[in-house]
């Protein structure tokens, strides 16, 4: 299944190239970020949610080995990587595949092949993610969406269902208002009172009924689930 809301972080330092594969995959529905150089783009990848990374091997400041490197060291989930580079030697792919690569593909390539093969990781990874995310007394099973807190069941409409998804998702990591807005409806232009009023829906259905609230709101930066209200958590 080809997944159009893919969400594309770019690591390359050729603006051609990255404007190449911004043209082709914009027209498939996707959503990219773009970093110049490996210091930016292994922040970008740390920081923020990508289902996948296309990442150069020759980068100024850090190359594309050692980002991928310091990804699985320090990300705390897989994120899908395809490496893009102009060595085609089997030597070359294996060291890249050995630093943590998903995939590789040579320069040049095709911008289908390359579209294909992104939509491919990101659904690979998300058939190996575990359906059920556990945070706390907080359970989402993604399969069936069913909520419970504290084994009591939850019923949430879609969109108040999609943010707690992600915000289970990056715990512990703040979620910001304009990565929800992206997630939930992508380029449709939509106003800060439609996340208000779904945010407050959630809380109202995971909050209100029990002591301690779970979602909190950090000022100037976004929505993160309550390290406080929560113990032992773990995804």
């Amino acid at each position: 299944m080809v997944r159009a809301n893919l969400k594309v972080l770019v690591v390359e330092d050729h603006n051609d190239i990255s404007s190449n594969i911004a043209d082709y995959f914009q027209t498939q529905g996707a959503s990219l970020d773009f970093a110049m150089n490996g210091e930016q783009g292994l922040n970008m990848a740390l920081n923020e949610y990508f289902d996948c990374v296309i990442l150069d091997l020759m980068l100024p400041k850090i190359d594309g080995l050692q980002v991928c490197a310091k990804l699985r060291e320090q990300a705390s989930r897989h994120i899908p990587v395809i490496m893009l580079t102009a060595r085609d030697t089997l030597d070359d792919k294996l060291i890249g595949f050995q630093q943590g690569a998903d995939d590789y593909l040579t320069k040049p390539f095709a911008l289908e092949e390359l579209w294909v093969r992104c939509n491919a990781l990101a659904q690979r990874h998300l058939i190996n993610c575990d359906h059920t995310l556990h945070i706390g007394p907080l359970t989402l099973n993604k399969q069936t969406q069913q909520v419970q807190r504290a084994n009591n069941d939850i019923t949430l409409q879609p969109i108040p269902l999609q943010i707690l998804t992600i915000l289970m998702e990056a715990h512990p990591r703040a979620v910001s208002r304009s990565e929800l807005c992206d997630k939930i409806w992508g380029e449709d232009i939509t106003d800060s009172d439609a996340l208000r009023s779904h945010v407050y829906q959630l809380r109202k259905a995971i909050d209100k009924p029990f002591d301690e609230p779970l979602i909190k709101t950090l000022h100037g930066i976004g929505f993160a689930l309550s390290c406080n209200a929560i113990t032992g958590a773990a995804l």
